[in-house]
């Protein structure tokens, strides 16, 4: 072999290790992307077992994280512009790392696990815009694909880590309602979930920054000497200097068709067919993606499995939903191309509504059977005090004295409300004790059942200022019995149905579909809003959640969002155009003319 040829090899060999590279350290960015959606699901049952939040402050802990998104969302491309798309990477990172600590030390500080947790969802929104646009930027177009298809597999593979991370925890410290576990055991158990998931952070931290900048980020700044040397790690030496070729007709082409479009769009009102309906048909589809509660049902699905009574073995059926999640994504992969958009996302539309329906349908097997007890339950002294295991008392709820029968209340005091749960025949699980307390000198008062631990309302009630406990009032009581396991992993199943036919539909046909719906003039600007919408409903969902299932039990919470996903189908079905294999342009005359242009291949099968 010459040395001419000794150096190719050696050259082509590095471009390989480096695109492997690259390929590594998207994924991390995807995996931090996935944690920051999953990491809060078992770390939920020991902050509310060790903290003083109400049900309305847990529910926006879970929501803080999807408001950091929506916000970072919205100048991600701005900051990727001015900074460059590595440091951003970097960037994100490291606020991934700094969300930790923040977390980890609020010790029932509100304020600050709120900002934590915002913090961390700022992280996930920024990395959810950079990643994918600086591998566009960087990987050949046979490349893109596999570059985006490892973000979007990376960010199912978080979310099993977290799950990992938790039931190894749970396993190790014990159950959060554990009455034999001590409150700083389970301080320290959720705070360990969260610094075990700084690892991969500081992995990508520190990896990113042996990242080339992206070579279309410094072609625009006019460095097209760094922007070659750039292109040169990840291409041979000939192909880079093709693509910069490329890019520079490119710059040229686009001077050109933004001019004509300037010139061809005086005069076009925005308030035409071809803008609105697929404008409008964006905003529904992207709205309907959130309200079937995909990222709420993730964030707290071990609460939903212990409610549903399956206990201690919550862990086991959350990392079954996420692996399932992993493998339906290749699954999808596999047949966006082949099966077209329109037919996976009506297909995984319909089998959202059978899962959903049916875990709705598995909690209202039990909590259908509930009787109303609230005439009987007094507060007196503004405090409430019920002993399950007394005969006096079962005889006044008209409970038998059964093992597993359940009283269930919702309590508020002030802006807090939370529910309470006491079960017959549960030791230091069958009574509930509780005091109205002040803001200056709270009183801390045992917790029950499902939370073991300590509680107090804290509001920020102005009123509670005064120094004068708020009025203690009881708003829902129900006597019944508990779920059973059986009813426990029947959840389980149609949990993880409604997981296989989210991944293989709207989980990766939608970002696909809805890119290419909307007409290039208002693409971004429809885009930006179509996205910060559905981050809305995400959010919005996820800070009500907790108080919404309170108010209308799992099983309403489960129906509605089954409800909510035959509208998607319908939209899905009967106004979706299939955008496989059309060109924009193709997609754009359509919602002008109403027809969508036949292909070659489809008018030789019609001559045929």
């Amino acid at each position: 072999m010459t040395d001419q040829g000794i150096a190719d090899s050696g050259s082509n060999e590095s471009v390989k290790k480096y695109a492997k590279y690259l390929l590594f350290m998207a994924g991390l960015g995807g995996l931090l992307y996935g944690m920051d959606v999953g990491i809060i699901s078992h770390a939920l049952p020991y902050i509310r077992a060790t903290s003083t939040y109400s049900d309305g402050d847990i529910s926006q802990v879970v929501a803080a994280v999807l408001l950091g998104s929506v916000l970072s969302s919205l100048f991600a491309g701005w900051m990727a512009d001015k900074l460059g798309r590595k440091w951003m990477i970097v960037i994100s990172a490291a606020l991934f790392l700094l969300s930790i600590p923040v977390i980890c030390w609020s010790d029932n500080n509100l304020g600050m696990l709120m900002g934590g947790r915002i913090l961390m969802g700022i992280s996930g929104g920024l990395l959810g815009v950079v990643v994918p646009l600086y591998l566009a930027e960087c990987l050949g177009a046979s490349e893109r694909g596999k570059g985006t298809g490892m973000f979007q597999l990376m960010l199912t593979i978080g979310l099993v880590f977290t799950a990992l991370i938790g039931s190894a925890v749970t396993y190790y410290f014990g159950p959060a309602d554990a009455a034999n576990v001590a409150k700083e055991t389970k301080e320290w158990a959720w705070q360990l979930i969260f610094w075990v998931s700084a690892l991969p952070g500081i992995v990508l931290v520190l990896g990113a920054l042996f990242l080339s900048e992206s070579p279309r980020w410094l072609y625009q700044r006019g460095k097209e000497e760094d922007a070659l040397k750039s292109l040169s790690r990840n291409n041979p030496e000939d192909e880079a200097k093709a693509i910069l070729e490329e890019m520079r007709a490119s710059d040229e082409a686009d001077k050109k068709a933004r001019a004509e479009m300037a010139e061809a769009a005086k005069g076009d009102s925005l308030l035409q067919k071809k803008y609105i309906v697929p404008f409008v048909l964006a905003v529904v589809i992207l709205a309907c993606t959130q309200a079937t509660g995909i990222n709420s049902v993730l964030n707290y699905s071990v609460e939903v499995f212990q409610q549903s009574g399956l206990g201690e073995k919550a862990g086991i059926a959350d990392i079954a939903i996420k692996v399932t999640n992993v493998v339906m994504t290749l699954v999808a992969m596999t047949l966006v191309d082949k099966k077209g958009r329109k037919f996976l996302l009506k297909l995984g539309t319909i089998g959202i509504i059978v899962g959903l329906a049916g875990v709705g349908g598995a909690f209202y097997s039990f909590e259908g059977d509930r009787t109303d007890v609230l005439d009987k339950i007094k507060v007196e002294n503004n405090a409430l005090n019920i002993d399950l295991s007394k005969p006096e008392t079962q005889a006044m709820l008209g409970l038998k004295g059964e093992k597993g029968e359940q009283l269930i209340l919702n309590v508020t005091q002030g802006t807090g409300t939370k529910v309470y749960i006491a079960e017959v025949g549960k030791d230091k699980g069958d009574k509930i004790d509780i005091k109205a307390t002040n803001w200056e000198e709270p009183t801390i008062v045992e917790l029950i059942l499902p939370w073991s631990g300590r509680s107090v309302f804290n509001s920020e009630d102005p009123a509670m200022a005064t120094g004068q406990p708020m009025a203690l009032t009881v708003s829902k009581a129900q006597v019944g019995m508990c779920p059973s396991p059986t009813t426990g992993w029947i959840v389980t199943v149609f949990f993880i149905l409604f997981i296989a036919f989210y991944a293989v539909g709207p989980g990766v046909c939608v970002w696909l579909a809805l890119s290419e719906l909307m007409p290039t003039r208002i693409r971004s600007v429809g885009m930006s809003i179509g996205l910060f919408i559905n981050q809305a409903v995400s959010t919005t969902i996820a800070g009500t959640f907790l108080p919404w299932a309170g108010s209308w039990g799992y099983s309403g919470v489960f129906f509605t969002l089954a409800g909510c996903t035959v509208i998607y189908f319908l939209t899905a079905a009967f106004w979706l155009p299939e955008t496989k294999g059309r060109t924009l342009e193709e997609i754009e005359a359509y919602f002008t003319t109403g027809k969508m242009p036949k292909r070659k291949d489809e008018e030789e099968e019609q001559e045929a």
